[in-house]
């Protein structure tokens, strides 16, 4: 196969031994050409959110026990527990919503509820019906929406200003104290003080008993880092960054339309990873260009995936597209199957966009030069 620097995956391929595709489709999130879809059962997804938080949690805990040279790992763990309360939140959460976690109403709302008060989110009924607003093309970008909400609510977006002042806002906050205290009393008034009596007993209930059992035992720097910072900054931190990369504002025009268009245009597929190089290693400067190459890989694109992207996130534009499939579950295949199929039912293809901070950029870009929401 001859390189290609427009079709960043298919260079990865050719450039690439076979031993690294699995890695590099899981990584970007998009399979080699040709490549045989892995079937994922729903099942799969809720293991290894619940699993990766558990692990992260548990060996954050020991390092602490520990001490010494091995709080150097407390970072990636507390990453680790990030990544799962994401996937759990962006991915399980999410999709019992939509009812295609599990085959039974009735346990996708009790797992979703289980979740709402394990994270401190809005109470199931009510994210299940702000979503069912935002996948309407009539609700989506709207002041109705839960999306537009985030950006200008919270994040204090606005159409019209520079993008550089965009941009401003969005890292001011990530260390901003008044925006981590605004998000964490709107999580715990949406979670703990919901329209269900039941559900906020429950929630109040299971809390108190955390901060119990961390007074009792003393615990309460282990809670403090383990526990609290994860499911507070961290979470707040990639949630943030994965709702701004989720969206962006076409021209007014076809956001007036309301139709099939403003859904093609208004989201695009997030892949983590960059086109590699066209030089070969054999030559020095080639040989900088696959390290720095491989550098970008196994730090900025590996995070985004881990901590932001996490499960289905770079393919939200299909989900969009989509919202019922129960082929969700193995998303990278079950998107690049309706792209090389010409996206059926939908007058334009997909928009795709490599790397997290490139998305965002493209979307505050689309929101400075929107001139209302």
């Amino acid at each position: 196969m001859d390189y290609d620097p427009t079709n960043v995956r298919a260079g990865m391929s050719s450039r690439l031994p076979a031993f690294l595709q699995p890695f590099l489709t899981w990584l970007t999130a998009r399979p080699a050409p040709g490549e045989e879809a892995r079937s994922r059962s729903a099942h799969y997804h809720v293991v290894t959110a619940f699993g990766a938080l558990g692990l992260g949690v548990a060996l954050s805990l020991l390092t602490l026990r520990l001490g010494g040279l091995w709080l150097a790992s407390l970072p990636f763990l507390l990453i680790l527990s990030a990544s799962g309360m994401g996937k759990l939140q962006a991915v399980v959460f999410h999709h019992c919503s939509h009812g295609t976690v599990f085959r039974k109403r009735e346990t996708n709302r009790l797992v979703g509820e289980t979740i709402s008060i394990l994270l401190l989110m809005k109470h199931f009924d009510v994210y299940q019906h702000e979503h069912m607003l935002h996948h309407s093309p009539n609700k989506l970008l709207t002041h109705e929406d839960e999306f537009t909400q985030f950006v200008m609510n919270l994040a204090g977006l606005r159409p019209g200003l520079a993008k550089s002042v965009l941009w401003r806002r969005v890292l001011i906050s990530f260390v901003s104290p008044f925006f981590h205290l605004r998000f964490l009393l709107a999580r715990v008034s949406s979670c703990l003080l919901s329209h269900s009596t039941g559900h906020n007993l429950i929630g109040w209930a299971a809390w108190s008993g955390v901060f119990h059992l961390a007074w009792l035992m003393d615990a309460w720097v282990e809670l403090t880092i383990a526990w609290l910072l994860p499911v507070t900054v961290l979470l707040q931190i990639g949630t943030a960054l994965r709702t701004l990369c989720e969206h962006r504002f076409p021209e007014q025009e076809v956001i007036d339309a309301r139709g099939k268009t403003f859904v093609c245009l208004a989201t695009a597929g997030v892949f983590p990873g960059a086109p590699v190089p066209e030089q070969s290693a054999a030559s020095l400067g080639g040989l900088f260009a696959w390290g720095g190459w491989w550098t970008s890989m196994l730090t900025v694109h590996l995070f985004s995936r881990v901590f932001v992207l996490v499960g289905d996130a770079p393919c939200h534009d299909f989900h969009h597209r989509r919202p019922a499939s129960r082929k969700w579950t193995d998303y990278i295949h079950a998107r690049q199957k309706d792209v090389d199929g010409g996206c059926p039912n939908f007058p334009l293809g997909y928009i795709e966009t490599w790397g997290l901070f490139e998305a965002i950029d493209e979307n505050l870009a689309s929101l400075s030069t929107a001139s209302k929401i």
